[in-house]
């Protein structure tokens, strides 16, 4: 009929429910038969028949023929994150550097937190997944997993099946934390979301664990172990739980704190968005950097050196691209241990103990 809206093209979830078994055993009869039962084969078949679908993408079927020409990047955030993270952003360069180089694509799966996430996976038409950052109990990457290809996960979950690239996050916690706590009474942690719920709010000495993304965890391990050092009690440390990798957001909550009654003298941050966002309610309050507050970030961004900002530097354009040739299954000659750096400047004293 005219104007009549196209008719949506009928997912693998759809199938799975149809069939009674998960989307998983759905991929694999179109992808890896070998992998399911005759029996769960029919059902699939059967189901598909029913609710019209007509397998996987065409694109998503090159794939059996050996190249489908790009690396698929599944983002546990949204899509706009790639491109206004500097830390997601210098990752994403050194993929598309090794993509370049091959003349393949790049293709950016977002992930929202809805079903349709494990389809979008399943569906890429991909050679290889790079997973960024994400927690341990999102089904994406069981997803990634299921679809046989090479895939790489970059700073959590770690995973006996798929690659994994970090630094040793809880090392270069402790060492930065160092500097933010050595001359502290009274410390603070800035931290990214505990899971993938992204409450913001204000913990008393959480632990670690609560954490279910690898990368929250790691660090405030690092950060707890550098407090107790000192001969701190963690469970009298404030932790400001943001919900985004903000400067904005950092800054509205640094204001609240820092004028509040438990005021801290000392922040480590877990990234050098939110640190700078420290450093701008700071300066409206007329704080003396490090006399009133100490303040240290992470990843050594563009703007930490003008701001003698404190802070851990890696290289994330050299781990996407060791991330992009895992995902091509190119097995590197040698082991890959990304490596990080303090770097000291204005915001701390330097003093270690």
């Amino acid at each position: 009929m005219p104007g009549a809206a196209p008719r949506r093209r009928p997912t693998m979830t759809q199938v799975a429910r149809a069939a009674g078994v998960s989307v998983m055993t759905v991929s694999y009869a179109y992808s890896r038969p070998d992998r399911v039962s005759p029996e769960a084969l029919v059902k699939v078949r059967e189901a598909a028949g029913r609710v019209g679908y007509p397998g996987p993408h065409p694109g998503a079927r090159s794939l059996r023929r050996g190249r489908a020409g790009s690396v698929g990047v599944v983002l546990g955030e949204h899509l706009s994150y790639a491109f206004d993270d500097p830390q997601a952003a210098r990752f994403l360069a050194g993929v598309a550097d090794v993509c370049a180089s091959h003349g393949l694509g790049l293709m950016l799966l977002p992930i929202t937190g809805a079903p349709a996430d494990v389809d979008r996976v399943a569906e890429a038409a991909v050679d290889g997944f790079v997973v960024w950052t994400t927690a341990d109990d999102d089904p994406v990457v069981d997803a990634v997993a299921a679809t046989g290809l090479p895939a790489v996960v970059h700073g959590g979950p770690r995973r006996e099946d798929l690659f994994f690239v970090a630094i040793d996050d809880q090392a270069a916690a402790r060492a930065v934390a160092a500097e933010a706590f050595a001359t502290a009474r009274r410390p603070a942690v800035l931290s990214f979301p505990l899971d993938r719920a992204r409450i913001p709010g204000i913990r008393w000495g959480p632990s670690p664990e609560e954490a279910t993304f690898r990368v929250t965890r790691q660090r405030l391990r690092g950060m707890r172990d550098a407090w107790q050092d000192f001969g701190g009690d963690w469970s009298q440390m404030q932790v400001v739980i943001c919900a985004s990798n903000s400067t904005t957001e950092a800054e509205q909550r640094a204001a609240e704190l820092l004028a509040g009654p438990d005021a801290p003298d000392a922040v480590a941050a877990m990234s050098d968005e939110l640190a700078l966002g420290v450093l701008r309610a700071a300066a409206h309050l007329s704080r003396r950097i490090p006399g009133d507050l100490a303040i240290t970030g992470w990843d050594d961004t563009s703007q930490a050196g003008p701001a003698g900002l404190t802070t851990i530097a890696q290289s994330l354009r050299d781990q996407g691209a060791h991330c992009a040739r895992l995902a091509l299954d190119e097995t590197p000659d040698h082991p890959y241990k990304p490596d990080w750096t303090l770097i000291r400047r204005e915001s701390t004293s330097g003093v270690t103990g």
